[in-house]
């Protein structure tokens, strides 16, 4: 099984649905195993002033205005659903409230996902390993002790799941991306680990490739450029085709670690070594 490859929508659509089934179609293309939005109810996960405040957007003035429009309703997940299975592709979302969890059953998707703000919320991580599905589980912003936490109701549940290190900054600093925290999670909770990755460019992701993750999560955009905050963290089409297809390669550069005479080299080693036998026999 190689690295799951993961295309963070996440909200880079703009509540548009004809932008969501465009980015479907890119990371279908590029060759990603899956795509993962995110869902909110904005009434449990904002209180009521928050929401009241005054925001410039597209869609008006205030919080709510933005918040609200980002949020696509069980029609368009259903639209979602349907394209991505008809580009074949999985899709699946990270829920930010438990109803959001509980409206998410509906579409059954192979996957859940944690998002790193979520991996103290104990209620919705009970919710989501009851469901027995494989789990996404970020790891950002946390301690030792949130993610101890976190995974000890998983394996409660008898939940397959891996972690993901994270660094949940939007552009994340190359410095700061700190990936021998992979191996650490790995050997400290003997678990799987992937990587989320909110850097600028590709090589990050290509290092984290070859450090043996099991999945590999970028947000993805048709222009950086756009509205939104994730925009500036995300990679465009041409970009997430390249890291599709340099991952794959470093999957298989990798090997075993067992040195060996490979057949090919079988013929180069005696030219090359033909003048120490001539040596020799003189």
């Amino acid at each position: 099984m190689g690295i799951t490859i993961i295309a963070e929508v996440g909200i880079n659509h703009n509540g548009d649905l004809d932008i969501a089934k465009e980015l479907v179609s890119v990371a279908a293309a590029a060759g990603c195993d899956a795509v993962k939005f995110q869902k909110r109810d904005i009434n449990l996960v904002y209180g009521e002033e928050f929401l009241s405040q005054p925001r410039v957007s597209p869609w008006g003035n205030t919080q709510r205005d933005q918040k609200q429009a980002l949020e696509f309703d069980k029609d368009n997940f259903q639209a979602i659903s349907q394209h991505c299975k008809d580009q074949n592709i999985d899709w699946f979302a990270s829920a930010w409230d438990l109803e959001s969890q509980k409206f998410l059953r509906y579409f059954n998707c192979k996957y859940n996902k944690i998002a790193s703000a979520m991996l103290v919320y104990d209620d919705l991580l009970k919710l989501v390993a009851d469901e027995k599905k494989h789990t996404f589980i970020s790891t950002g912003m946390s301690t030792y002790d949130d993610i101890q936490n976190a995974v000890d109701i998983f394996r409660a549940a008898n939940c397959p799941f891996e972690l993901m290190h994270t660094v949940s900054t939007y552009p994340m600093r190359d410095e700061d991306a700190n990936l021998r925290m992979i191996h650490t999670l790995r050997e400290r909770y003997q678990c799987n680990v992937g990587y989320s990755g909110h850097e600028v460019g590709l090589a990050v992701s290509y290092a984290a490739s070859a450090m043996g993750i099991t999945s590999l999560e970028r947000h993805i955009t048709l222009d950086r450029a756009m509205y939104g905050s994730d925009q500036s963290a995300s990679i465009e089409p041409s970009g997430l085709t390249q890291l599709v297809g340099a991952v794959r390669k470093i999957e298989k550069a990798m090997g075993d670690g067992k040195k060996r005479v490979i057949d090919a080299e079988v013929p180069i080693a005696a030219k090359l070594r033909g003048h120490l036998e001539l040596e020799a026999n003189h």
